[in-house]
């Protein structure tokens, strides 16, 4: 059994007599039943997956993956491909979006190099885990092999493991890569089924002309590989990224430990969509940070069951959304563990059907 299938087998359902005991409480805290919403929600979800009845967040990660994509060849984008490696030099020195919002957080940033197409310094603050120098253009083929698909998902696991070996109660995901929203694209229409025209977004900010080259570069993709989306692993390997394979594995590798996993927009989501039709109890594992302006994001959370938490028009990526919803997950543990019970308060509690606005 090899690295991808014991953590496939090693995941296990929420405890549900704990999830029981967690909503047990949050009835008796000094509040209207409910009145917390999606808290109350995430806090019960949190104490499933950690079997724990009142689950702390102590130690919390963002893991940023970075690789690069042959089908930036195809001229689908903005932006020079070398930015991906100079974004990934800005995260290591603490300076981008994710950084900030990570500290906001409380969370410790991973930046791994799963593929970035250029050589990058050795640094203490990156890891280097390079499947290769950039995939190949998928549109003339596929855009890894077969091996390199699994590599990717292993290492993820091995990362994710190398993380909860220093403390890790909740993990967030977040990407790095030129060209990456082409290659999820492509991957959200095969695993849901819907055109094309409907998952692929402006990415970096394309003009109309632009967005109908992408789309057509997609089709052409799709059209080229044919991947079965009953096999997620031919999915990755035709049209996924390096860096989309390795998240995966770190969403696989979190819910075989029991750590909650914050996934970001859709980059992360077309992780999801390849790490939950390996692993379909992954699913209950994973919290949607927030909905991304990417056309295709919101048919794809639909189509994995997720609530975004949050709807803020973000598209940045890095795990941006990630660090938020972490935040929010532990403001959902604290309400759980923290708040005082109505005997507790020496509050009385209602005999009627009103509640709090």
């Amino acid at each position: 059994m090899n690295k991808l299938e014991q953590a496939i087998e090693m995941i296990k359902p929420p405890d549900e007599a704990v999830m029981a005991e967690a909503r047990s409480r949050q009835d008796t805290l000094a509040k209207p039943p409910g009145s917390l919403g999606r808290l109350e929600e995430l806090s019960i979800q949190l104490a499933g997956i950690r079997g724990e009845a009142c689950p702390g967040i102590e130690d919390r990660a963002i893991i940023v993956m970075a690789g690069d994509h042959g089908v930036f060849a195809e001229k689908i984008g903005n932006w020079p491909q070398e930015v991906t490696a100079q974004m990934v030099e800005d995260f290591i020195g603490g300076g981008a979006g994710i950084n900030v919002l990570a500290r906001q957080a409380g969370a410790r940033v991973v930046v791994v190099d799963m593929g970035v197409a250029s050589d990058l310094e050795p640094d203490p603050h990156l890891v280097l885990r390079k499947i290769g120098y950039g995939t190949r253009n998928m549109c003339l083929g596929p855009a890894m092999t077969g091996e390199q698909a699994v590599k990717c998902l292993e290492t993820g696991i091995e990362i994710l493991n190398s993380e909860a070996e220093k403390g890790l109660d909740i993990v967030g995901t977040g990407d790095m890569g030129i060209g990456n929203t082409t290659a999820s694209s492509a991957i959200c229409a095969v695993m849901t089924g819907k055109p094309v025209s409907e998952v692929t977004g402006r990415g970096t900010g394309l003009s109309d002309e632009q967005l109908a080259h992408k789309i057509e570069v997609v089709q052409r993709a799709l059209a080229v590989n044919k991947p079965d989306p009953s096999q997620p692993l031919d999915v990755l390997a035709k049209v996924g990224g390096f860096e989309i394979g390795g998240l995966a594995g770190v969403m696989l590798g979190a819910a075989a430990k029991r750590i909650p996993v914050v996934i970001d927009g859709f980059i992360s989501g077309a992780a999801a969509l390849i790490a939950v039709a390996l692993a379909p109890r992954l699913k209950d594992f994973l919290m949607a940070a927030h909905v991304s302006a990417e056309d295709g994001h919101p048919a794809l959370l639909k189509y994995l069951g997720l609530k975004p938490l949050l709807d803020l028009g973000m598209r940045l990526g890095e795990g941006t959304g990630a660090a938020l919803g972490i935040f929010l997950a532990e403001a959902a543990a604290r309400t759980l563990n923290e708040m005082a019970t109505f005997a507790e308060a020496g509050v009385s509690e209602s005999e009627g059907d009103e509640s709090g606005s």
